[in-house]
Formats: C-alpha cells, sequence, structure tokens
C-alpha cells in the first residue's frame, strides 16, 4: 500500500485521494484474540466483526481480510482510463444469467435470493466511516458522502436501499433479521463464500481512510455492475452518472499509484462477482436437480440438529430419534430408507401417515417446517405410498465450496508486513490526538482511550450537584421524563445562552479575535466527529440511530463541500491568516497556532466517539449538550467581532441557524434522547430507564466539565461558593 504525499497543509479544496502508508500497531492481546478469530467459521466470523467495531482485535482481522482480498492481485491489467469498459463488458456478460435466476420458479427463485440478501443488504458499507476526521474535507471523500447519504434515504431509513431491498426480498417470501442479529447468516443460509465475500466488503468499511483508493474502486464497480439491482428488479442509487462522474474526478486528482489501487480494487470486484453469481447458479443447478429423497434429506439435516430431547420414546428401526439426530456420524441416507418402512410413513392412504398427520394444526409437529417443507413432506409420502422405492443417493450442497477453501486459506496464512504488535506508548496529548485522529492506524490506543473518557466521565458528575452555576450549562442532575428534558433545555436556551446576550460595546483587536478562534480551533477542526461511528452497518437498528445519522449528514453537508462544517472551518481560519496542516498528519503534531492545554476536550470527542457501542448513552448527553452550545451568546458576540476585523463568520453563523431549539439540532438532539429511552422503557421498564438516563445525563456533564472551567476552578478553591453570574469564562474548552 503507497500513496504519495502531499502538501500536509489543509488547503481548499482538499485534493487528497490517498493517505500517506502508515503501519498498523496492534496489542499483543489483540493479535492473540485476532489470531483466534480468524480460526472461526466464516459465518461466525462475519457475525463478530458485524457487531465489534471497537476492538483493536476486530481491526486486525478486518486488515488481515483486506491482505487476504487485495494483496496477491497481479498489476492492472488496463489504467484508469479504461475501467468504464472494463466494467461495462463484465456487466454485458453476467446480466442474462442474472436475469435467468431472476425467472427460475419460485422455490429456486428463493433459495438465489436468500443466498444473495446478505450481499445485497450489505451494499454500500465501504462507505460507512469514509467520512471522518483522517479524512475531511477531501473533495473525493464527499462525493462518496453524497452517495451515501442518497443510498440511505436521505436520512430516512425507509427509503434506503437496504429497506426497498428487503421489501423486495419480502416480496418474494425471503425475511431476514438485522444484519447484526446473530441467526443473520443462518437465516440466509449463507454459504460459506458468501459469508467471507462479506467479511471482505466490511473489513473494508473499518479502514477506508488507508484504503481510499479501493473504496472508490469498490463502490464504481460494485453499483456499476449493479447485480442485486438486476436480481431483484430495483432501482440503482445512486445513478449511473454519478458513479461516472465519480470516477472521472477521481482520475483527475489521483496520481498513478492512487489510480492503480482503484484499478486493482475494480478488478477483485468484477472478479468476487463473477465468483459469486457462480455460486448462485451452481446452487440453483443443485437444487433444480435434487431428487425428492435428497430434498427430504435436506429438510431433515436442517432441523434434526434442534430436535433436542423433543421426540421422547418414538423410535425408528429400534433406535430412539433422540439418539439418531444426536448422533456425529448420522447417516442420512441410511436413516431416510429406513424411516420410509416404518409405520410412520406408510400407514394410511392418499399420502396421510402419522407422520404427516403429526404436522397439521394439532398435531406435535404443528410450526416445525414451513409450508414448501411440509408439501415436500407431503410429496415423499406419497411417492413411498405408492411403492416407489428409488436409491438414495444424498447430493450435498457444495456450492462455492471451493472458492471458499481458497479465501479462508489466504485468510489463515495473512500476514500484512505493515502490522507492528505493541502496547500503545503514548508521550503527550499531541501525539494521543494524531492516534485517535488515525485510529485505523493504531487501534491499540483503544483501550488506553476507553479509559481516559471513564475518568472524565466520573469527573463530571461533581457538576450533577453543582451544574445549576454554569455559565452556559445546567449539569444539575434530575429525574428524567420526556417533559422534564423539555424543560432544562428551554430554561438552559433562553435563561442561559439567549436572554444574557448584549451587543458588545467594546471590540478586542483584531490580534485578541485570532488568539481566540485558535483556542477554539482544535474543537472546530473535529466538528461533528462524535456522531461519526454511530450509525454503522449493524448498528442502525434503533430509531434515535437513524436520527443522529441525519444530524451527522446536516454536519457534513449531505456531500455538499460547500456547506461542510469542516471546509466552513477552514475558510474561517484562511481568513484569520491561519493555516494548519491536516489533523492526521505529523505536522500537525508540531504546529505552534495551538497550545497544548487545549487538546483535553477534543481527545474526550474523540475517544468517545470511537467507542459508540460503549458509550452510547453518554454520546447522546454529550450530543445534546454541544449542539446547544452552538446558539446564543457565545456566537452572536464571536460573529460581531469577526465580522469587525472583515473576518469569515461562515462557521458560527451555520451554527447559530442549525443548531436552534425550535427545530434544529438541539431539539433534534432532545427528541433523539426521548426516543432511545421510550424504547428502553418498552422493552425493560421505568427502572432501567432512569439508569440509562444517568449515564446519558455524565455525557452532558462530560462537556460542561470542559465548558464550565471557570466554575470548577471555583469549587476546587471554594467547595461550598457560588461563582458570580457574570464571572468572565476563561479556558473555553481546554
Amino acid at each position: 500500500m503507497t500513496a504519495s504525499v502531499a502538501n500536509p497543509y489543509c488547503t481548499l479544496p482538499d485534493r487528497t485521494v490517498a493517505l500517506p502508508a502508515r503501519t498498523f500497531e496492534i496489542s499483543p492481546a489483540g493479535r492473540d484474540e485476532a489470531d483466534r478469530l480468524r480460526r472461526l467459521p466464516a459465518a461466525e466470523l462475519f457475525h463478530r466483526l458485524a457487531r465489534d467495531q471497537e476492538s483493536d482485535a476486530a481491526l486486525l482481522t478486518c486488515r488481515r481480510l483486506v491482505d487476504t482480498f487485495l494483496g496477491d492481485l497481479p498489476a492492472p491489467a488496463v489504467g484508469i482510463g479504461e475501467v468504464g469498459a472494463l466494467v461495462a463488458e463484465a456487466r454485458t456478460e453476467l446480466a442474462p444469467v442474472v436475469e435467468g435466476l431472476a425467472a427460475l420458479p419460485s422455490d429456486i427463485r428463493q433459495l438465489v435470493y436468500r443466498q444473495r440478501a446478505p450481499l445485497a443488504l450489505l451494499d454500500g458499507c465501504w462507505l460507512d466511516m469514509v467520512s471522518q476526521p483522517a479524512t475531511q474535507p477531501a473533495i473525493i471523500v464527499n462525493r462518496l458522502y453524497a452517495q451515501h447519504y442518497a443510498q440511505r434515504g436521505a436520512g430516512n431509513p425507509l427509503h434506503s436501499q437496504e429497506h426497498r431491498r428487503r421489501r423486495a426480498l419480502e416480496a418474494a417470501e425471503v425475511t431476514l433479521p438485522s444484519i447484526g442479529a446473530h441467526d443473520f447468516l443462518a437465516r440466509a443460509e449463507a454459504r460459506p463464500l458468501t459469508a467471507l465475500h462479506a467479511c471482505w466488503y466490511l473489513a473494508l468499511s473499518r479502514l477506508p481512510a488507508n484504503f481510499l483508493p479501493e473504496v472508490v474502486g469498490v463502490q464504481f464497480a460494485f453499483r456499476m455492475l449493479g447485480i442485486d439491482d438486476l436480481l431483484l428488479g430495483s432501482r440503482p442509487v445512486p445513478a449511473t452518472e454519478a458513479l461516472t462522474s465519480l470516477l472521472a474526478e477521481f482520475t483527475e486528482l489521483a496520481d498513478q499509484l492512487a489510480q492503480a489501487r482503484l484499478v486493482r480494487a475494480v478488478q477483485l470486484v468484477i472478479g468476487l462477482e463473477r465468483e459469486h453469481v457462480g455460486m448462485l447458479v451452481e446452487l440453483a443447478r443443485w437444487r433444480g436437480e435434487l431428487s425428492l429423497e435428497s430434498q427430504v434429506a435436506e429438510i431433515i439435516a436442517k432441523h434434526s440438529g434442534l430436535a433436542g430431547r423433543q421426540h421422547g420414546r418414538i423410535t425408528v428401526a429400534d433406535r430412539l430419534l433422540s439418539e439418531t439426530f444426536g448422533d456425529p456420524e448420522l447417516d442420512l441416507a441410511d436413516f431416510l430408507g429406513r424411516f420410509r418402512e416404518s409405520p410412520y410413513v406408510t400407514s394410511g392412504r392418499d399420502g396421510s401417515s402419522p407422520f404427516t398427520t403429526a404436522m397439521k394444526f394439532g398435531g406435535p409437529m404443528f410450526g416445525i417446517f414451513d409450508e414448501q417443507e411440509a408439501a415436500v413432506f407431503h410429496r415423499w409420502v406419497a411417492s413411498v405410498q405408492a411403492g416407489e422405492r428409488p436409491t438414495i443417493e444424498i447430493s450435498p450442497n457444495i456450492a462455492g465450496d471451493r472458492a471458499a477453501e481458497h479465501w479462508a486459506q489466504r485468510l489463515a496464512a495473512s500476514e500484512p508486513g505493515d502490522v507492528v504488535v505493541a502496547d500503545a506508548a503514548v508521550a503527550d496529548d499531541r501525539e494521543l490526538f494524531f492516534r485517535l485522529v488515525n485510529i485505523e492506524n493504531f487501534p491499540n490506543t483503544l483501550a488506553p482511550a476507553a479509559e481516559r473518557v471513564r475518568r472524565n466521565l466520573a469527573e463530571a458528575e461533581v457538576l450533577f450537584q453543582h451544574g445549576a452555576a454554569g455559565r452556559y450549562t445546567d449539569a444539575s442532575y434530575f429525574d428524567y421524563t420526556p417533559r422534564a428534558l423539555y424543560e432544562r433545555g428551554e430554561r438552559v436556551y433562553w435563561d442561559k445562552l439567549v436572554n444574557p446576550y448584549r451587543p458588545l460595546t467594546e471590540i478586542p483587536d483584531r490580534d485578541e479575535v485570532i488568539f481566540t478562534q485558535c483556542t477554539y480551533a482544535l474543537g472546530y477542526l473535529v466538528d461533528g466527529a462524535w456522531l461519526h461511528k454511530l450509525a454503522n452497518t449493524g448498528h442502525a437498528e434503533r430509531e434515535s440511530d437513524a436520527m443522529l445519522f441525519a444530524i451527522y449528514a446536516d454536519e457534513m453537508g449531505h456531500g455538499d463541500l460547500v456547506k461542510n462544517h469542516l471546509t466552513l472551518t477552514h475558510r474561517m481560519l484562511n481568513s484569520l491568516g491561519v493555516q494548519l496542516p491536516h489533523i492526521r498528519t505529523e505536522a500537525f503534531m508540531a504546529q505552534a497556532d495551538l497550545p497544548d492545554d487545549l487538546y483535553g476536550f477534543s481527545l474526550h470527542q474523540l475517544a468517545m466517539c470511537l467507542l459508540p457501542d460503549t458509550f452510547y448513552n453518554e454520546l447522546l448527553g454529550y450530543n445534546y449538550a454541544i449542539e446547544m452550545f452552538g446558539c446564543g451568546e457565545l456566537r452572536l458576540h464571536e460573529m460581531q467581532k469577526l465580522r469587525h476585523h472583515g473576518f469569515d463568520i461562515c462557521y458560527e453563523q451555520a451554527h447559530l441557524t442549525i443548531d436552534n431549539f425550535s427545530a434544529g439540532h438541539t431539539r433534534q438532539a432532545a427528541d433523539i434522547i426521548v426516543s432511545y429511552l421510550d424504547g428502553v422503557r418498552r422493552t425493560a421498564g421505568e427502572d432501567v430507564v432512569q439508569q440509562e438516563w444517568r449515564r446519558i445525563w455524565r455525557g452532558y456533564a462530560s462537556f460542561a466539565l470542559f465548558v464550565e472551567h471557570a466554575l470548577l476552578k471555583q469549587l476546587a478553591s471554594a467547595p461550598t461558593a457560588e461563582p458570580a453570574d457574570d464571572e468572565p469564562l476563561t479556558d473555553l474548552l481546554i
């Protein structure tokens, strides 16, 4: 993995398409756990990765998966200018095959749909974290994010690509649980090859900053091939024009190395889609040629492991069914031969028998088999009673197994040369900031980051008692009800943020205004970061998740560079004459514009956002606090000072409007908390609501911990003293 090193300074527009290559630091414990993970069956590995987006073991596994699929590819056979034709040729080849699969009889078509469903529903997951502190506000990242936003239904999950495809699958009577559910792949009857392909796409989604050219290539090739749209008859999103424009813009921005990486990714996707479509054809052919006896054996094999002791003292050929189905060496052909001669099958007439009667309403096996399975059993019993005794030859389902074994062997042997095993050693806050921004390369830093967050949250609880005296916040604790939350928000908004505002009668000089803005800049440069991992694939199952995604999309301008808050930040800084290296660079650690004692606030935010499952509740409260802070007096004063000296007010102005309490992000943040706790109440009860709420309010208080520094100083020096209302706020956001 290589890339040319660009100018480290973040000049607009940001033309970055590939980040400099760095090593991946993994803790020894993470390495050991990752060694265990890659020995798991493919379906279990997928489930672990889908649920675990926080451990360094999972990230090392993802790095190994990327190496598994990309590491041994030959040099590109074509240039980037020929990629469009290459994909079009592959689509022309595959389209009639896929359309033929969609025209199969319903029972076989359902099997094909179910097998393809994991990839159809994962489509676009590689864009989940393409927008992050290390990559924003690059042009190509925002083009990708605009497509991600469209595929996610422009913030409405009912309009998302995944939801539309689920509706198409359900119309074909294929219903699956959420991607993060333990039985997602089992219910899809996913073959090992499907599971391994799914693991690859999920792995890429966790490392997009390091593999940005590959993400562009995968997005272009997978969407242009459009296998799932062809199979399900769905409308392509994004449209072809957006994809071709993406490729053209990348070509213009990228050097030869980055272009070659994109082409290799395109070739990989074409190869994987050919491989998977070929497996679907193999699967359909196997099912179409399956004898009636093999169909029965397949159903018995599917259910026998769940039978347990349910059959009591029932025997077939003098052996208890509980023993037969508990035998790991079960010979299905032998059992079927004995079962078809048993009175459970042969007695009765016209296809009825004790066995089929037991499946009817009121029978001991009612509800065990679905409608199609019951129909197979009825046909088989009728054939047995008609005297048919064909040779029982079980045809095992081995669709895709040869290719799956190839990938499994490659994963078992994968040892990327850029992986370094070491515990995190962080010298100071500047280095910790660098590591958290580039967390893909420093997953061994997740554990110390989590510990830092826990310390901050514990310290913030002092404001549960004293927070009412805050200048801009009120973190004093109260028992939750929706009404109490909205009332607290109204009081803080009006009494602390809006009503105290009076225009400044004296404007600080130019240098002081620049200095003040520089003290805020470290927070501005990670604007929105606290939300960027909160609605990833497998982690977007609550109403509150979709609402959080919508706020983050607003922060990123929905992929529109002009509206992106990181663009606004750099516009404002440029107007001040302040040019900083990009926060992902080593050069940023050495910059002298932002003093060392300003890092605490941004470090807390970055550390918490990288662990969105561990600190979900706290992030809800933090989000509420930071969105409300964008309103009122402080913003209005900063706008007045900036405007007086002719500086750009775009950043302050955007937050003053978008964060409003009536319908903006502040109100939405309160609604998100209410939505989440409503779900808790329905599933766990009121007592648990209050427990969850306490964590949420700790998140709010943790923001106040950095804003109300003057209050905390007074509490430390005179715990019983109450600060004056007009005490100047010093050391803001440190």
